[in-house]
């Protein structure tokens, strides 16, 4: 052998080169002192050359030291399989042998088969000491058997190792886990002795089980004991934070890290601190943490991504991919499936067919979360038949792939295709909540009344899945647009639970849409009782009694708005051209071609007077004259982005609308007709539902 392996001191420093083993026989205290060392590093390829070396050289035979320590080695190294051989062959296991088992199992996710040891470990006789413990513990926690976790806990008490620092915090590790935060709560002011890891226990227990305030005043008294937080203290503040939408204590959390120099080059800390900026809402100081970060990994990208589109900024999510891509960073299945949602909140189809093809050149086509994404895209764009391709090419199906199949067949007014998909999929998986919710969806957009109480009746009998808020809103809606109103009343009064605001808007549209004043005033009472702030309901029982020519009311509940100072969220269209996305307000007059637009419109107008086209004066709320409710009514969004758009675009091209609000009855009967007229499809998507307009006629049925 060239040279010396190691040189060994008696003062135990080990000075190593990497081991080449040839003729050369190494002793027995050799070989520990570099499994020693290799065990410490987890160097797996060297150890296992030593391995070699010692069973070539038979130093191995009848060596119980030397297979204590190739078992543990092979145990901190994750090969439990090979350290479960060794260890068999060990005839006098001491503790040290058991307890890397059991960490092993314990820490390489096989808990179960680590409390089988430590059975094993107690009907041997084998004592059990401070390292023993917090593995089984951890075990424990990972398994949630809360009984077992509580026999060890008073097994560790009675051998007196409750006052061990190390065994108390994976006793707060466990009991946090099980979601005892009482017990967590116990052992911790029972510890005479606390260290950083007993604090951060306590924090993150407090945060995993709800009491995030909890967690932030215990950081606060940390400090006052003197103890300095770390970055895994840091970390479980940030979830509180994000927990409660506590922005103010997340920015004094940041300024403390700042104070403490903690940040500084932590990718993952940053990393938190955007999340917990975008998910409270504060994007400007997201925005700003991001800019000046310059080790941006593709966690940094999708928080940003992500933020935008959870903070409806749909556009600035996907200015941001560009962005990723022109600084060279490579985005992973997190942020297509974000930007994927952005493309389908805005309608950019033809941003998203980039984004598909894109993907399919990745290779993450055959992912599910990508293809699910792809299915809801594409139908909130209005491009069911692409839906309907990626999900028959997906070559596995989740619960949430069938529901987003569902949903998108619903969404497009083709309900008998979602039951029939909802059919095929009861025969290999059942359904949970979510496909519930989505297919009686599509049976209220679709009318499909006697389908939909089957569906909703046999939750409970057939699935033992009890109907949520959810599946009621959606047969409310069902019941109320198909008229059943008294029906749909009676059914709100039998909620075991309190009937929440969801419910009664739905109430509350079918009201507007069958003018029921009596029902629409009790549904408005309750919304407004469960949430005074709400401008929905005011403004839809104004609109009702606007319908009814009830003048008097109208201006008495729009007081009351002013009194309250709610603002109404003003209505806007967005239109995509060549890839470039046009806002539109009403009567909005900004844009560039604003004169060719209004020209287009009158144009139109005087066309569908010709076809026989009356307006529906109806859908103005105001008590004007006639001839100022038709020109408010060609003033709407919809209509000012569906001339944009036919001027922009060739013939034949598809014109696809997103409105934020619900589009008004005269604007359907428009879009239609200018459909006939152009021989155009109109793809229009408001805040209710989708509507495909093809030859005069609609997806909906005007069913809607």
């Amino acid at each position: 052998m060239k040279g010396p392996i190691l040189t060994l001191k008696f003062s135990t420093k080990i000075h190593l080169k990497p081991p080449k083993f040839q003729n050369q026989k190494l002793t027995s205290l050799q070989c520990g002192a570099i499994l020693q060392f290799l065990t410490n590093s987890k160097s797996l390829k060297q150890g296992q050359q030593l391995h070699a070396h010692m069973l070539t050289c038979a130093i191995l035979t009848q060596n119980t030291y030397l297979f204590t320590k190739l078992s543990a080695f092979y145990a901190v190294s994750g090969k439990m399989a090979e350290a479960h051989v060794i260890f068999d062959q060990v005839r006098f296991k001491n503790s040290f042998l058991w307890n890397s088992m059991i960490r092993g199992y314990a820490c390489n996710g096989d808990s179960l088969k680590a409390l089988s040891l430590y059975r094993d470990m107690m009907i041997f006789g084998q004592k059990f000491d401070n390292f023993t413990y917090p593995f089984v513990l951890k075990a424990c926690g990972d398994l949630g058997v809360v009984e077992i976790g509580r026999k060890v806990h008073c097994e560790l008490v009675v051998n007196g190792f409750e006052e061990d620092v190390y065994v108390a915090n994976s006793l707060l590790a466990m009991y946090g886990k099980f979601g005892d935060i009482d017990k967590v709560r116990i052992v911790f002011d029972r510890m005479t002795k606390r260290d950083l890891t007993s604090w951060n226990s306590l924090i993150s227990g407090l945060v995993k089980n709800g009491a995030s305030r909890e967690a932030l005043v215990t950081f606060w008294r940390m400090r006052s004991c003197g103890v300095v937080a770390d970055c895994t203290t840091i970390l479980g503040l940030l979830s509180a934070c994000v927990n409660l939408g506590a922005l103010e204590p997340g920015r004094a959390i940041h300024g403390y890290v700042i104070c403490t120099d903690m940040v500084c080059y932590n990718v993952f800390l940053m990393n938190s601190l955007i999340e917990m900026y975008c998910r409270c809402n504060s994007m400007a100081d997201a925005e700003k943490l991001f800019d000046e970060f310059t080790q941006k990994d593709v966690v940094s990208w999708n928080s940003m991504i992500s933020g935008y589109v959870r903070n409806a900024d749909a556009f600035k999510s996907l200015r941001l991919l560009c962005r990723m891509f022109s600084e060279h960073g490579l985005p992973d299945q997190v942020t297509l499936v974000s930007v994927l949602g952005a493309c389908a909140e805005i309608t950019a189809l033809q941003f998203g067919l980039s984004l598909h093809a894109y993907i399919s050149k990745l290779g993450f086509g055959t992912n599910v979360m990508v293809g699910t994404a792809l299915i809801d895209m594409y139908s909130k764009c209005g491009n069911l038949l692409c839906s309907e391709y990626v999900f028959e090419e997906m070559p596995n199906k989740n619960m949430v792939s069938w529901s987003a199949m569902i949903t998108a067949f619903g969404l497009c007014g083709r309900g008998r295709e979602a039951l029939s998909t909802f059919y095929e999929m009861k025969g290999s998986i059942i359904p949970d909540e979510g496909v519930f919710a989505s297919v009686l969806s599509a049976c209220s957009h679709a009318g499909l009344v006697r389908e939909g109480k089957e569906i909703f009746y046999s939750m409970g009998k057939e699935y033992n899945c009890e109907p949520l808020e959810s599946h009621y809103s959606c047969m409310i809606d069902l019941l109320g647009r198909a008229g059943y109103l008294d029906e749909a009343y009676e059914l709100i009064m039998k909620i075991k639970f309190q009937a929440t605001s969801d419910i009664w808007v739905a109430l509350l549209s079918a009201c507007r849409l069958h003018k029921n004043i009596e029902l629409a005033e009790i549904s408005a009472q309750k919304i407004i009782e469960i949430n005074p702030n709400d401008i929905s309901s005011y403004i839809a029982l104004s609109n009702i009694y606007a319908i009814k020519k009830r003048w008097d009311d109208v201006e008495r509940v729009r007081a009351i708005v002013r009194g309250k100072r709610l603002q109404k969220e003003p209505g806007c269209s967005f239109v995509e051209v060549d890839k470039v996305f046009y806002r539109f307000m009403v009567g909005d007059k900004s844009n560039r071609q604003t004169v060719e637009i209004f020209a287009k419109l009158r144009e139109l107008s005087m066309q569908l007077k010709l076809a026989g086209y009356k307006p529906d004066l109806s859908s103005v709320f105001y008590n004007v004259e006639d001839k100022v409710k038709e020109k408010m009514l060609w003033e709407h969004s919809e209509r000012l982005a569906i001339a944009f758009a036919i001027i922009n675009t060739v013939p034949g091209t598809p014109i696809r609308i997103r409105k934020n609000l619900r589009t008004c009855d005269d604007c359907h009967t428009v879009a239609k007709l200018i459909s006939k007229l152009t021989g155009r499809e109109i793809v229009m998507r408001d805040i209710r539902r989708y509507h495909h307009f093809k030859y005069g006629s609609c997806s909906c049925g005007d069913y809607w």
